[in-house]
């Protein structure tokens, strides 16, 4: 449970650092040197010691909007393997639920943006809520794959352990199309290219970022760290998947863990930097594009195990 309880509190005060790795690879696509590694607490400690600004005609939705973003994206860690260690929580469903809580966050985010009565954060409240429906029957799809070849409906029991290896045993070849529809989720559901730029700040193409324009201080500075935990979420279901040894050694298995997340993190930049962000009438496609690969590995695997 201790053990538990340091690698959650890690997985917090780590997300703004792995965070800042895309920033360094796109910085070195462009040739430049890039901010450092450290600068997402540098503007976090900024924002906390500033004050928030409230509009006359916002409700208090729009004060809770960041605080329910971030508890649910902490709580949602607290559920996560990290390393391969049992989560601080897990029990039989917690999948679903895990499913449901990340979902509302993403409600108090999208109400929050509406209470404005910004024609701007409307727009990308809309957009945010379309293509999660998209994102949520992908991962169902996932789900249903994961559930088969294990019986189970806990993400500990996928991901901890040799969980991660006796899936590639069990689905071999096939859990390939889930762990790149896991990115496409990914880039997806955190705003990245080519789904969302998160450097832009044109609001008729932002998604996230047009529905936080509102938001000033500590209540931005919520927005950002649960930003960073959702990142750092998907970011470790794709590492682990990618390295599913466990070599028994607590040290080997830290260190496979993180090199295995800096890989993820780093495609994310790799990503940013080769591509542009789609158009919005693309987007919806691409992420189809997720659906359908983890749909053919449900099919395939489901066939081979017959």
């Amino acid at each position: 449970m201790i053990v538990s309880v340091i690698l959650w509190f890690l997985a917090i005060l780590l997300a703004p650092f792995f965070a800042a790795v895309i920033l360094k690879v796109k910085a070195f696509f462009g040739g430049k040197k890039g901010p450092p590694l450290l600068i997402h607490y540098y503007t976090m400690i900024k924002l906390f010691q500033k004050g928030s600004v409230y509009s006359t005609s916002s409700t208090f939705i729009f004060k809770l909007g960041p605080v329910v973003s971030l508890c649910t994206a902490a709580m949602a860690l607290m559920f996560l393997p990290v390393a391969g260690y049992r989560p601080l929580l897990s029990f039989h469903g917690d999948v679903i639920f895990i499913l449901y809580l990340l979902g509302l966050g993403r409600f108090f985010t999208i109400a929050a943006a509406m209470d404005t009565a910004s024609p701007f954060e409307g727009m990308g409240a809309a957009r945010e809520a379309y293509f999660s429906i998209i994102c949520e029957a992908t991962f169902f799809m996932i789900l249903i794959l994961f559930f088969k070849l294990t019986g189970s409906l806990s993400l500990a029991d996928y991901l901890s352990g040799s969980g991660p290896l006796g899936l590639w045993q069990t689905a071999g070849s096939p859990l390939l199309f889930v762990i790149i529809a896991f990115f496409i989720v990914l880039l997806s559901e955190n705003s990245r290219v080519p789904v969302d730029d998160p450097a832009t700040h044109l609001e008729l193409t932002m998604i996230h970022e047009v529905m936080v324009l509102d938001h000033s201080g500590p209540d931005f500075g919520f927005i950002e760290l649960g930003a960073y935990c959702k990142l750092f979420f998907y970011s470790a279901i794709v590492s682990r998947l990618l390295a599913p040894l466990n070599p028994g050694n607590p040290v080997l298995t830290g260190c496979l863990f993180i090199a295995a997340l800096l890989v993820v993190y780093a495609a994310v930049g790799v990503t940013e930097s080769v591509m542009a962000r789609y158009k919005m009438d693309k987007v919806p496609k691409f992420i189809l594009t997720s659906f359908v690969l983890a749909f053919f590995a449900t099919v395939i695997t489901l066939e081979f195990l017959k």
